[in-house]
């Protein structure tokens, strides 16, 4: 039986992911074991006495080498279990769901703005290409982008928090909050992550769209009495998909692994925020967990961009 050539693309690619992410996954694996000090010490503390700390390495397996803790670890892993933690004793899959759900609601709500926001903001700056409002909007996204996640943050919470009193500076909303009450008290970080993202999909769908306004299709249609809104919409648009759709993937990629810094700022208690807590802490099981899924989250966002794109514009699958 032979394989859809799509299907085919997807399995090899799944394949080169998994390849990908076992790389990272040593890479991750080596570079804690670089970091200085020791792990059993910095837990237990200078008042631990010698036998203490050698007790302790045997019970986390850090007296046997390195490619042996590499492939127990891997192999847990791939049974799903992430270990316990050095800090609070509970179990890794226990501390990961919750905050993961966290980091995925807050990234869900900044896409569900920014998207929408930056294809519309991009199609306009095409169908009014050289105009104010196709200057002003370039303005606006260039400096967005020019100024990093943590100094946006600030300023948000300098003047809706601080001045205005309009949101909390604090993004933690309990156990038990409302829709309403997570969506209110999550739009500060949501809106840093909005301005962050947005001016790369706004700008790579007004390049799409104009880079296409030149071709030999958009200028029949031009000479057909088709309008300027209809030759986008109708005729560029479904042409432009593919970049479109692999800049905003992309993006997404960035908001569920980006959110690092965010989520610090605003103390939101997401993946991210784990991660940090757990490195001030040397809670280095946590922070191997959240690195490899971060790393994993990405891998399968750019495959699920390949997909996408080569779905839209089947040409993409062979090449020139």
């Amino acid at each position: 039986m032979t394989l859809h050539p799509l299907a085919f693309m997807i399995l090899k690619r799944l394949a080169l992911g998994l390849v990908t992410l076992l790389a990272i996954s040593l890479f991750i694996f080596l570079a804690i074991e670089l970091l200085p000090g020791d792990i059993a010490e910095e837990v237990l503390g200078q008042s631990a006495t010698p036998e203490t700390v050698a007790a302790f390495r045997r019970e986390l397996g850090l007296d046997q080498p390195a490619i042996t803790r590499y492939l127990a670890w891997l192999t847990d892993v791939l049974h799903g279990d992430f270990g316990t933690s050095l800090a609070s004793g509970r179990e890794i899959s226990e501390l990961l769901a919750g905050r993961f759900a966290n980091t995925l609601f807050l990234a869900l709500y900044a896409a569900a703005i920014s998207v929408p926001l930056a294809i519309g903001l991009g199609l306009l700056a095409a169908l009014y290409r050289g105009s104010w409002f196709d200057r002003t909007v370039n303005i606006a996204t260039l400096s967005s982008i020019s100024f990093p996640e943590y100094f946006v943050a600030y300023i948000l919470l300098l003047f809706f928090s601080v001045k205005w009193g309009l949101f909390p500076s604090i993004a933690d909303f309990g156990s038990d909050a409302s829709l309403g009450t997570m969506l209110y008290r999550t739009f500060l970080p949501a809106l840093t992550l909005v301005l962050v993202v947005t001016a790369h999909m706004m700008r790579m769908t007004r390049a799409a769209i104009i880079n296409l306004l030149a071709q030999p299709y958009i200028e029949m249609a031009r000479l057909k009495g088709a309008s300027p809104a209809r030759v986008i919409l109708r005729h560029a648009l479904p042409n432009a998909l593919a970049p479109i759709i692999n800049v905003v993937a992309l993006n997404l990629a960035y908001l569920v692994t980006g959110v690092v810094i965010v989520e610090v700022v605003f103390v939101y208690p997401g993946l991210g925020q784990l991660m940090v807590d757990s490195v001030a802490k040397r809670d280095i099981p946590v922070v191997q967990a959240c690195c490899l899924i971060f790393a994993g989250i990405y891998i399968l966002l750019n495959l699920s961009a390949d997909v996408l794109a080569i779905a839209t514009n089947p040409r993409l699958m062979h090449r020139k």
